[in-house]
């Protein structure tokens, strides 16, 4: 109700009007404490401010769109529908209205004036007097209800803040409740939580929670009790009025409140008969719409359970619900979350509605058929690298120094061509000597010979002899400083332009070459799809570098020694390839598919995963 200050600030000077209405009219309106008393006196008040008034009818929003009578005067008794007309045109105009009703040739004596009450932009009443023509002045009667509507203003705004207020306190209590059931993990430690903390604020004997479960109600929770026995029959009669109320979905209380008047409540009182308790109340927990449980209040001695109490609990009920509903789940898994999923799945699948679903469903079917049934060539995939057929290495012949290299890794080269040479210089002058020798040692038997000193000319003859193999030795080195290819192909590695006058060893590998016509494919088998791959087999190579183009092999060796690389095992498999017209290079790189044989699109596809299913089985089977 608006307080007392607030009347007086709206109360208006004293007039003649004013001075008429009774004191105890006056009293009535500051000591209203319900609506209705407000009401009542407010327009008691405005009737006898209006000079000339005949009656006044008050009407106001109930709540649900529609517009009742609030206040009536003289007598609540009298019958006022016919001031109704100017009220309905005042509501739909949004303005005040004047009409003044005759009988047909006739002169009007009264008029009904109507004035619509408004509140945050919304209609939340009409009031409406008929006065007499003669005795009173319509615009100021106008004013005086336009002023008047002021009161009612105020009180509507101190309903709505304290409906706010209730609503505020309700919502508080119901998260607290809520934080008090997060606290624990488990389903049944958190209803029992729940019931404990409603049991200790609403000062009762006994808070049971019970669950859904397909037509039946469970309970699940005792306040205050740990372990219960289900079969007992004070929890059968609990039970039956959880069902009940279920069965309504709606709030049942014992003795009834106003909200629940209208509520069946047979279980409710054989339970009460039963346990002696002075007061039971019911409220229904829900979740995506449908009821998943029922909280049951027990009071033995105390007041009964009023309109506010139960308010409070069904906002309990809106918050616990659905988290309650969450925690079973989570504690069954398989009878829980897993069956409801399948359960909602078939009813998508099979039930009238979702044809989206039903669609995608025949299509996978179809899919899968097709899969099944249809054929298509098995291959096995693997890394590939080309190599050629025959590798040549081209080696230093003799310790010394590189003198040239013309030639480097990639270069198409002929026979005999020079890839590179060797410092011969020294080996020259050391051949220039051992010529100077021979030639000496050859006068030396020349004049042995002339003297007939046969001893002498074998001696000489020896060392002409050793002395001719060394020349030779080193003419043979001087020939061998220029080192050239042993066929026509492709140098596939060696680059010794960043080395000139560096040294080199007696057999350091300078240069390896290949041939162009003749090469090899080296398989990288993963050792899942060893198995599969044998000699004869024929594949298909796709290289890196030309993509566009697919070169055909014929599997020729399967090497059965295993090699690790990138966290696998793999075999080797050499191949050969059979295309002679496709641009090829030693070392390129590509995936290389040996044909197995043909079967359905559905083994293929699935093979891995049917392979690590038998690994896996096979591992944990004892």
């Amino acid at each position: 109700m608006p307080s007392s200050q607030q009347i007086a600030e709206l109360q208006p000077a004293p007039s003649s009007s004013a001075s008429k209405i009774d004191a105890g009219v006056w009293e009535a309106l500051f000591k209203a404490r319900h609506a209705d008393e407000f009401c009542r006196a407010w327009l008691s008040i405005q009737c006898g401010m209006i000079s000339g008034t005949v009656a006044g009818l008050l009407l106001l929003d109930d709540g649900e769109g529609h517009f009742s009578t609030a206040a009536a005067w003289p007598d609540s008794r009298r019958d006022l529908a016919y001031l109704t007309e100017a009220a309905q045109q005042a509501l739909s105009r949004h303005t005040s209205f004047v009409t003044h009703p005759t009988a047909q040739g006739a002169v009007a004596r009264t008029a009904h004036i109507a004035q619509p009450i408004e509140w945050t932009g919304r209609l939340k009443g009409v009031v409406v007097v008929d006065v007499l023509v003669a005795s009173t002045d319509t615009g100021a009667a106008i004013r005086q209800l336009q002023w008047g509507v002021g009161w009612l203003e105020a009180l509507l705004g101190r309903q709505q803040i304290e409906h706010d207020s209730n609503k505020l306190a309700r919502t508080n209590v119901a998260i607290q409740v809520l934080a008090e059931l997060h606290e624990h993990g488990a389903f049944r430690a958190a209803a029992l939580s729940v019931a404990n903390e409603l049991a200790t604020r609403l000062n009762c004997s006994r808070v049971s929670i019970g669950f859904a479960h397909r037509y039946n109600v469970r309970v699940i929770a005792i306040s205050h009790s740990a372990i219960f026995n289900q079969r007992t029959h004070i929890v059968s009669a609990i039970e039956n009025a959880m069902e009940e109320a279920a069965e309504q979905r709606a709030a049942v209380a014992v003795p009834a409140a106003p909200k629940t008047a209208r509520a069946i409540a047979l279980a409710h009182e054989e339970l009460a008969r039963h346990s002696g308790a002075a007061a039971v109340l019911s409220v229904v927990m829900t979740a995506g719409g449908n009821c998943s449980g029922v909280i049951l209040l027990e009071r033995d001695r105390g007041d009964a359970f009023d309109d506010q109490t139960i308010e409070l609990l069904e906002a309990v009920a809106a918050l616990v619900g659905p988290a309650l509903l969450t925690k079973s789940e989570t504690d069954k898994l398989i009878t829980g979350r897993a069956v409801r999923s399948a359960g909602s799945g078939l009813r998508a699948l099979f039930g009238p509605r979702r044809p989206a679903v039903k669609i995608a469903a025949v299509a996978i079917c179809a899919t899968a058929a097709y899969l099944a049934l249809a054929e298509g060539d098995f291959r096995i995939s693997a890394k590939a690298v080309l190599e050629g057929a025959v590798q040549r290495a081209a080696v230093a012949p003799f310790d010394g120094y590189i003198a040239t290299a013309p030639s480097r890794a990639g270069d198409i080269i002929d026979a005999g061509q020079v890839l590179a040479t060797l410092d011969n210089r020294e080996l020259k002058l050391e051949a220039a000597r051992w010529k100077s020798e021979y030639d000496q040692q050859s006068l030396k038997y020349t004049e042995a010979m002339a003297k007939h000193d046969r001893s002498t000319a074998l001696v000489v003859s020896a060392a002409m002899e050793e002395t001719y193999a060394q020349l030779a030795l080193i003419e043979d080195k001087v020939a061998r400083a220029a080192i050239t290819a042993p066929f026509r192909g492709v140098v596939v590695s060696g680059d010794l332009r960043q080395m000139l006058g560096a040294p080199v060893e007696k057999g350091k590998v300078l240069f390896e070459i290949a041939p162009l016509e003749s090469f090899r494919v080296i398989l990288q088998v993963d050792e899942r799809d060893i198995a599969y791959v044998s000699e004869g087999q024929s594949g298909v190579l796709v290289l890196t570098g030309l993509s566009n183009q697919s070169v055909p092999f014929g599997i020729k060796k399967v090497t059965p020694v295993a090699t690790a690389a990138e966290g696998r095992n793999h075999f080797r498999v050499e191949a050969d390839v059979h295309a002679t017209d496709v641009a090829l290079r030693p070392g390129m790189e590509g995936i290389g598919k040996v044909g197995i044989d043909r079967r359905s699109l559905l083994a293929i596809w699935t093979r891995s995963l049917l392979d690590w299913i038998r690994i896996t089985v096979w591992k944990w089977w004892p």
